[in-house]
């Protein structure tokens, strides 16, 4: 069998369409949105990464602020830079790249972030609003994933979705979301690790798996059943190739799945800018 495609570009493209109108009232009221973005070396990745927000920020007509520090770049410098966003009256969400340069705490710079300018949801207060089922920004990757599946019309509610990685960026927060009571989760959701020695269990039992480990290949064609829904979510990058957690020949087992290029990447990109709406209509006063 071959599976059916899950491209992210239709959905990136109904997001947009929905944020045009939000836009629109928020201008009509004097709001223009504006999206800061902070990164911190050269990770080449990453440099794309924010290129990629930047030319659809200026698509947008959004204000857009960037600061770019060098590999050396002290923790005092990531933190002033992170005070100097929250304090910018034209910045509504800000993104601090991931990841920073390994001398940099990430999980400290996040905490300067003015909550209420998180971009990508992953600050400590509102990975607590996503916990407790709060409203508030999501973290990009994982409501991007949420999207998705109900774009494709993939049943969730009441099945069974293992996800395969328990990282803070992705696999943690997206368990909390697919398992909360709204109409595109309510699921079973299940998290496995590579420390679970018997992992593919829980992977080839599921009518939907989702990978999100970062590491590449993990996930196996004897890892899933046939005719499972497959998503993949992590990556890794060696030097500017990038190498997905699902094995390419998922293809001839799964049912549905995301191609290796084009797949989350672009669901994660439109929920940053949905957040960064979302922040500026809670500014604004605009509903």
């Amino acid at each position: 069998m071959s599976a059916v495609m899950m491209p992210g570009k239709p959905v990136a493209d109904a997001i947009f369409a929905d944020l045009d109108g939000r836009v629109s009232r928020l201008r009509d009221a004097g709001h223009n949105p504006g999206l800061g973005t902070i990164l911190v070396g050269s990770d080449s990745a990453s440099e794309g990464y924010i290129r990629i927000k930047q030319e659809r920020a200026a698509e947008l007509g959004f204000a857009n602020a960037h600061i770019h520090l060098a590999d050396d770049a002290s923790q005092a410098d990531v933190v002033a830079a992170v005070r100097e966003m929250n304090a910018a009256a034209e910045i509504d969400a800000v993104l601090i790249q991931h990841p920073t340069p390994p001398h940099i705490d990430y999980e400290a710079a996040l905490a300067e972030l003015d909550p209420d300018k998180d971009a990508d949801g992953q600050h400590p207060m509102n990975m607590g609003r996503l916990a407790l089922g709060m409203d508030g920004p999501i973290p990009c990757t994982p409501a991007g994933i949420e999207a998705l599946l109900a774009f494709y019309e993939i049943p969730v509610s009441g099945r069974e979705v293992v996800v395969l990685g328990r990282g803070f960026t992705l696999g943690r927060p997206l368990s909390l979301l697919l398992s909360l009571k709204r109409p595109t989760a309510n699921a079973a959701v299940t998290v496995v690790h590579t420390g679970v020695p018997d992992w593919p269990e829980y992977t080839r039992r599921a009518p939907i798996v989702i990978a999100a480990a970062g590491v590449p290949g993990i996930l196996q064609p004897e890892h899933i059943r046939p005719g499972a829904v497959v998503v993949g979510g992590g990556v890794r990058y060696e030097g500017r190739r990038l190498l997905p957690d699902v094995d390419e020949r998922c293809e001839e087992v799964a049912g549905w799945i995301t191609p290796r290029v084009g797949g989350v990447g672009p669901t994660t990109i439109a929920m940053l800018f949905r957040n960064t709406v979302e922040a500026a209509e809670r500014r604004a006063g605009v509903r």
